[in-house]
């Protein structure tokens, strides 16, 4: 179970992104607030039940509402590969403890790192003591770090 403060900081971060990189674009193209002042209402509310649903017990929903939310706010043709420090934000944090890594099964000890919030030499650690599984490509699996993550 999240805690409120948790779940308040998800909130805001989503609140942030999503009108930084949607709302806020469509305003500027549309040339009118009054054009974007009921979705920055409904933002409001969404972005409060999909904090809820992210940090919620049904899983497959909040892996849904991940991928959906990180193609909106960051979309590409290219594979998904945000800078190390992204994972430490909350919607990072939630990402890398839902999804993993979506774009990747073998992570660096680094990403790895980043997404475990400790140091390579840490992540190197794990790996010899069992703790972390090495892909066979190098580096660690995605798959054994969301599994640290999620306890």
């Amino acid at each position: 179970m999240a805690s409120t403060s948790e779940h308040v900081e998800l909130r805001d971060d989503l609140l942030r992104l999503v009108t930084g990189r949607l709302v806020d674009p469509l305003g500027i193209l549309l040339q009118s607030e009054a054009a974007v002042a009921g979705v920055r209402r409904q933002l409001r509310s969404d972005a409060e039940m999909w904090a809820a649903q992210l940090l919620g017990d049904d899983q497959e929903q909040a892996k849904r509402l991940a991928i959906r939310l990180l193609a909106a706010l960051y979309p590409s043709d290219e594979p998904f590969q945000p800078p190390d420090q992204w994972w430490r934000t909350p919607l990072g944090r939630v990402v890398a403890r839902t999804v993993g890594h979506p774009a990747a099964e073998s992570l660096s000890l680094a990403v790895a790192g980043a997404m475990l919030g400790i140091s390579r030499q840490g992540v190197h650690d794990l790996v010899r003591r069992h703790k972390l599984d090495r892909h066979p490509d190098g580096g660690v699996t995605s798959e054994s770090v969301r599994q640290r993550l999620r306890g």
